[in-house]
Parts: structure tokens; C-alpha cells; sequence
């Protein structure tokens, strides 16, 4: 079900916003359902009404068989419509997902959500990115350009413009957006297979995902910025460049913050070109060029570094046993430093490069089978500090021993592993080394509460530390006064030092204070009772505060004479100088800009904008500061 909620972070799309509900109406309904938070649904009998939302779909969707069109609109099932004021309507079945959206209420345009994809990979046919770092771009709202596609050897299979089509990453095969054919197949070839490919209408994390009840991911590849290989499937290594078959995977629940709504106004256009094979070879140009006010991404991104067959290598289960656990612990040694941290990050983003050149690793080939049985494993080994998340269903790593015996044996490799995310910023052009040279990181400095564990182990009480070197803080007190439970080494007998640090104050009055802690709960619950802060470095200059990070704000209003003006604020926060900031603006808008104090806020400017610059600002500072979209909030006040 859909429940409405606004939101004003980083996204260049025309929606910055969830779109207005106007009404709300039930399709086929035999008893009082509730849609959206303040909108329900009287009883009505518009059998018809589902018959014909079923032939549309069917006609819309020549590909999806009966069967398919029954698993997302089941023949018995209530079906209710949400009706918004851009005239998006979208069908939602009875206490479930919305399945699909109509973008202009006409009915002739109708979209599968990714919530029916994930159930029918097959609804509508798909597009295979070239690797999965393109995908933060079309998560991010940018629509899909041809360069980014990759062509597999027989060619793309024949289309028409205005037609629907998924997107997929290699080595997953839950789609990660839909939208509209922007050209035929023929009219792509002419092109020389450039230019837009597909308008996005709606992908992951955007408003219509986030606001469903029960929103999930269909497995662990789909991330909160990008969506890589799923790493429970069979292979790891880089993927072939045909189309992936959908496969019914292990459900991974993870309910996450979203970014934006985006249900782009699209006009289908008809196309009498008779339908063709398409076959290319090398006509693919070396960039993806991304509808958002000029953005360009390399299309040589990967999540995998392509790996040859001929050194492929057969392990035994003993074998890749030992392989993993090498990986891990040269991972935890040399790349892992910011936790907690998410399983499936620690899989592709730091286990999965750490493997030697020419070996293909398998979770599912290990004794394990699963990386959630793995990642517990060694956690009962004391190697590591993982609890599964109740609400995300995913393992999360909270710590590390290094005290433990496999730890300080581990002799790691002198060279760093690259991962994902370097890759990617290496194949950024512009302004490739001011997004590496920033960094904002969460640091924790020891309170009241905890000082005395810190004072014990020898630890300075004044110092920063990150995450996981705070949390191995209270795995130190735990060896040092050696109070792991003889009985289960996973439990830790809390003595009253270590009792009063993670506790006090927190216990009702008339409960009793706990008398143990489970390993996996420590550190998470240690790092609660210290002060957060943030640390923000760019180059030699470093600046740590109290508190969470405070995003950039970018807002457009109107002024005298129906002019409009930017204005950009919170820029200390990022060691930028509102200045410097203002005078190339100047030159690269050819507008008047000004610096003003913030009223209330000694020593905090913002930079006026003449004119609605809003989007180029967003992305000039993506592009060349570094700033991540998530410290970033626009806000346009010009938009009714």
C-alpha cells in the first residue's frame, strides 16, 4: 500500500517531491480497503473495470503470458487505484504492492513497478547495463543512454519506440528500472547506437518504491546508492554480455531509506518501422552520456574485473573454505574501516577483490552455502562481531577482534585491493581527483558513559575513533577482565564497569540491569552510548564536528519582477568557501551571484544565484567537489 511522504534530497529530476493525491478509488473491491494514509475505499462491485485493466496489460505487455498477468493481477484479488493530481494513476492489489502505474490516466500507458518485475522478470524485455557502477546513475534519475547498454553478440532483439522495457545489471537478474523506448531498433542503428535509449519512468529507491508498505529489495546486490551481481547466484566473476534469465532467488527484505519519486511525463510515439535485428560490434562510443544537465559517465565501469575462462580454476569445498577466509581476513586488515557495515557490501566491495587474479569464488560451492551462514560463522569464532538486522534481514559486520588469534597471525598482502567504488571514480573525467580528495566519515568519541572501558584498556578518552576501533574498544575489556562466558563463548558476562557503560540510564525503574550480553549485540550497543561525530577531509585540511553531517541546501525562489534567484547554503560544513564559490559561478552561469551571513548563524554564508540554476548547481558540486548527492537537499520554490 502507498503511504504519502515528501522528501527534498538530491535528485535532478523534475519531481523533487511525491506527487499531490487527489483521490482514490477501488478497482474491484468487496470490503473497506485503505491505499494511502488518509484515503480509504467503499464497497463497489467495477468487475469491468479489473477485466479491462487486465486486457491492457495484456496488450501493452505481448510478451508476459496469461500466467504471468495472473501473478500480478490476481483473477481473485482486490485491486485498488490511486489517483494523483499529475494524472499518474497507480493499481495496487489488496494489502499488498503496487503492480503497475498509468502515467497519464489514459489508460494507453501503462507501466509495470518494479515490485511486479521482481515477480516476473519476464513482464516487459530488458536492457543489460555494461556493469553495475552505471546503475547509480539510473537509480540516481538519470534516463539510459545507448553507449551504456551492452550489446550482446547476436545483436538487440527488434523494437519499436514508445514500447516498455526493463533495465538489469549484469549478474542480477531483478530489473532496477522501466521506462519508454525512445526510438525503434532500425532508427537506433541509423544513429550509430547513440543518444537516448530509454526515458526512465520509474527504478528503485525512487517515491513510488519507497512509499509502498513493506517496500524490499528482491536480493543482497541491490545496495543503497548502486546495484551490483547478486552474490548469492552461482557466478561472481564478470558476466557475458546476453541478456540475464530471470531466476527465482532467495528474498532478501531490506527496508531502506529512498531517495525520490520519478514517473517521468512520457508521450509514446508510433513507429511503422518494421521490426529488425539489430547487430553491432564496436559502434559503441566509451561514454554513457546521462540526461541530467550534461552528466557523463564512462561506460568502462564494471563490477567485476573481466576474468578469462581459460584460468578458471575448479576448487574443492575445503579449498574455497580457506580461500574465504583468506579474502576476510586480508579485507579486514587492509579495506574495512567504516562500520557497521551491510554483508553484501562486504562481499562485493571488499572480500570479492581481495581474490587472487583468474579464481572464480563461490560462496555457494563453500560449506557454507549461504554468506549469511558464513558471516555467522566466523562471528561465533570470535573473529568477527555480525548480527542480522531485523528489519533490513541482512547480516551486518559490527566489529572486528583483532585480537583474535587468526587476526594477528594473518600476514596480509603489501598491495590494496581495488574495489568497486575506486573503480568507478577513477573512470569519473571531470573533477575525478576533488571527488577523491574529499571524504566525510562518522567518527565516535568516547562519553561519560564508556570512558572508564576506555580508561581500562589504556585507550586515549579524548581521541576520535572510528566505528570498528571503537567497538574492538569493548572487545579488549571483554579479554582483558576475561569475561566471555565459559559455558558459550558467544555470550559476555557483564561485570559492573561494563554493565554501567552500556545500561545505565537506560533501564526502567523496577527492571533489572541485564547480567549478559551476546558478542553480536556488544559493539552496536557500545557505539550507542558515544558521542557521534563527522569528520570531513579534503586534502590537508581536516575538520571534525559534533553531530550528524548538515547537508548543502540549494533553493530557488522568486523576487521582485517574477525573477528568480539560487540560493546555496550550509557549505562550511564541506571546507568550501563561499567566496570562491560565488566568483565561479560567476563566470560558468555568466549571471551576478553575492555572499550574505546568515542571519542567527555567525560565521555561516550562503551565495545568492541570480536566475533558477538550481539542477546545474546540484551537479556542479557532485562533479566538482565531490559532494555526495545525499548531503545534498534542493528545495524549488518556484514549482506550484
Amino acid at each position: 500500500m502507498l503511504a504519502g511522504r515528501r522528501s527534498h534530497t538530491a535528485d535532478f529530476h523534475l519531481w523533487s517531491r511525491a506527487p499531490p493525491l487527489s483521490s482514490s478509488t477501488p478497482v474491484s473491491s468487496s470490503r473497506h480497503l485503505a491505499l494511502t494514509k488518509g484515503f480509504s475505499f467503499a464497497p463497489s462491485t467495477l468487475r469491468a473495470d479489473k477485466k479491462k485493466l487486465r486486457r491492457t496489460a495484456k496488450e501493452r505487455f505481448p510478451h508476459a503470458s496469461d500466467a504471468n498477468i495472473d501473478e500480478i493481477l490476481p483473477p481473485k484479488a482486490d485491486i485498488a487505484v490511486a489517483k494523483y493530481t499529475n494524472r499518474v494513476h497507480v493499481y495496487v492489489i489488496e494489502g499488498g504492492l503496487p503492480m503497475l502505474f498509468d502515467i497519464d490516466g489514459r489508460g494507453t500507458e501503462i507501466y509495470p513497478t518494479v515490485y511486479a518485475l521482481w515477480k516476473v522478470p519476464e513482464l516487459v524485455p530488458s536492457f543489460l547495463l555494461k556493469g553495475g557502477e552505471v546503475s547509480r546513475y539510473v537509480i540516481g534519475g538519470a534516463d539510459l543512454m545507448f553507449p551504456g547498454i551492452s550489446i550482446p553478440p547476436e545483436g538487440l532483439r527488434s523494437f519499436l519506440s514508445g514500447q516498455p522495457w526493463a533495465v538489469k545489471v549484469p549478474g542480477n537478474p531483478a530489473p532496477i528500472a522501466v521506462g519508454a523506448t525512445t526510438m525503434s531498433s532500425s532508427e537506433a542503428l541509423k544513429a550509430g547506437l547513440r543518444g537516448k535509449a530509454l526515458r526512465i519512468t520509474h527504478y528503485y529507491r525512487d517515491y513510488l518504491w519507497q512509499s509502498a508498505e513493506g517496500h524490499y529489495i528482491p536480493n543482497a546486490g541491490f545496495l543503497e546508492d548502486v546495484v551490483m551481481e547478486d552474490p548469492n547466484l552461482l557466478s561472481v566473476s564478470q558476466p557475458s554480455d546476453e541478456s540475464l534469465d530471470a531466476s527465482n532467488d532467495e528474498d532478501h527484505v531490506n527496508t531502506a531509506e529512498s531517495d525520490h519519486v520519478d514517473i517521468s511525463n512520457i508521450h509514446a510515439s508510433t513507429d511503422t518501422d518494421a521490426p529488425m535485428n539489430l547487430d553491432v560490434t564496436d559502434q559503441i562510443s566509451k561514454e554513457m552520456t546521462a540526461d541530467v544537465s550534461g552528466l557523463k559517465v564512462s561506460d568502462n565501469v564494471t563490477a567485476e574485473e573481466p576474468t578469462d575462462e581459460k584460468e578458471h580454476q575448479t576448487l574443492s569445498v575445503e579449498e574455497v573454505d580457506a580461500l574465504l577466509d583468506k579474502c576476510l581476513l586480508q579485507a579486514l586488515h587492509t579495506t574495512v574501516k567504516d562500520l557497521p557495515m551491510p554483508g553484501s557490501t562486504l562481499w562485493s566491495n571488499h572480500v570479492l577483490p581481495c581474490r587472487p587474479s583468474g579464481i572464480t569464488l563461490d560462496i555457494k560451492k563453500s560449506s557454507h552455502k549461504k554468506l549469511s551462514k558464513w558471516l555467522q560463522s566466523k562471528s561465533s569464532a570470535g573473529l568477527i562481531s555480525a548480527k542480522e538486522d531485523k528489519y533490513k534481514k541482512e547480516v551486518m559486520l559490527l566489529g572486528i577482534n583483532r585480537g583474535h588469534q587468526e587476526f594477528m597471525t594473518f600476514k596480509p598482502e603489501k598491495r590494496v585491493p581495488e574495489n568497486a567504488e575506486q573503480r568507478h571514480d577513477n573512470s569519473v573525467s571531470e573533477g575525478a581527483q576533488t571527488k577523491l580528495q574529499l571524504e566525510v566519515v562518522e567518527v565516535y568519541k568516547p562519553s561519560t558513559h564508556v570512558k572508564s572501558i576506555f580508561s581500562t584498556v589504556g585507550a586515549d578518552t579524548g581521541s576520535y575513533y572510528s566505528a570498528s576501533d571503537a567497538a574492538d574498544i569493548a572487545f579488549r575489556y571483554v579479554e582483558k577482565e576475561n569475561l566471555v562466558k565459559p559455558t558459550d563463548k558467544a555470550m559476555v558476562v557483564l561485570d559492573a564497569t561494563l554493565c554501567d557503560a552500556l545500561y545505565k540510564g537506560t533501564i526502567k525503574k523496577g527492571s533489572t540491569y541485564p547480567t549478559e550480553v551476546h558478542k553480536k549485540d556488544l559493539g552496536s550497543t557500545f557505539l550507542s552510548r558515544m558521542q557521534i561525530h563527522h569528520r570531513v577531509s579534503k586534502g590537508n585540511e581536516v575538520a571534525v564536528r559534533k553531530g550528524a553531517v548538515r547537508p548543502i541546501q540549494i533553493m530557488t525562489e522568486r523576487r521582485q519582477g517574477n525573477k528568480k534567484v539560487t540560493r546555496v547554503s550550509g557549505l562550511e560544513t564541506f571546507l568550501m568557501d563561499a567566496d570562491s564559490l560565488a566568483s565561479e559561478l560567476q563566470k560558468k552561469f555568466a549571471c551576478s551571484t553575492s555572499v550574505a551571513e546568515i542571519p542567527g548563524k555567525k560565521g555561516q554564508h550562503e551565495v545568492l544565484v541570480q536566475g533558477g540554476v538550481i539542477e546545474d548547481l546540484a551537479k556542479h558540486l557532485v562533479d566538482h567537489y565531490g559532494i555526495p548527492k545525499r548531503y545534498i537537499e534542493v528545495l524549488d520554490k518556484t514549482k506550484k
